[in-house]
């Protein structure tokens, strides 16, 4: 049963679209990028995914390279339930993150699979023996997510194999199912993937999570 994150969710109505649709985590993003938000801007958004109760996705802040302790705040301040670093964090940075955690690991993208996958698996292998969630995404000089970059899905494969961890980089509603029949990752992540104009679309929401549920139907049987 493969686990949907929708990223990057600016507006209440995408948020509470994501969860009706069936998604296990909606990511606000505290990083820079075109879908940055404040404390202030993302408060209305997790009050509510929070009204909806416990069956409601769970609410993951995601930031590169920010300080534990402004970590620590912004997710004390909106009571996140995870937050996800996507920068160049260093592993003793983990130690002072107090709620559970989500770690990117950047896979090379003009690099040979004999030359990536060894660095990729070894980062995989930290961050697992450390108790935190890895997500797989493609390194693009500069950028930490949200850029639409597919990775080597062979790659992806090989290290779904021996480890569970969010795949992220070009998935789209009309891709996904296909990656993940190929990969068969723990759980997907989408950000611009689901965007018309760099705007949530409801639609592509909708349909990205039922193209990930249309290959895990027991999803469904429960």
């Amino acid at each position: 049963m493969t686990k949907v994150k929708i990223c990057g969710v600016t507006q209440r109505a995408h948020a509470l679209a994501a969860a009706e649709a069936g998604a296990d985590f909606v990511g606000i993003v505290f990083a820079d990028s075109p879908r940055r938000l404040s404390v202030d801007q993302a408060r209305p958004v997790v009050d509510a995914l929070r009204s909806l109760g416990g069956s409601r996705p769970r609410v993951v802040g995601v930031f590169a390279n920010a300080s534990s302790e402004e970590v620590n705040a912004t997710a004390e301040a909106l009571d996140l339930d995870l937050v996800q670093l996507s920068g160049d964090e260093p592993p003793d940075l983990l130690q002072r993150i107090l709620r559970p955690a989500i770690k990117a690991v950047h896979l090379l993208t003009d690099e040979p699979p004999e030359v990536a996958a060894p660095a990729a698996r070894e980062a995989l292998a930290r961050w697992r023996d450390a108790n935190v969630l890895p997500l797989l995404d493609a390194k693009i000089a500069g950028r930490y997510g949200g850029t639409g970059k597919a990775i080597d899905w062979s790659v992806a494969r090989e290290l779904a194999g021996d480890h569970e961890f969010l795949l992220a980089g070009g998935l789209t509603p009309g891709a996904v199912a296909e990656t993940v029949r190929r990969v068969r990752p723990w759980g997907v992540d989408v950000s611009s993937g689901v965007e018309t104009g760099g705007v949530k679309d409801v639609s592509k929401i909708r349909a990205f999570i039922q193209a990930v549920r249309s290959v895990d139907p027991s999803r469904n049987q429960v």
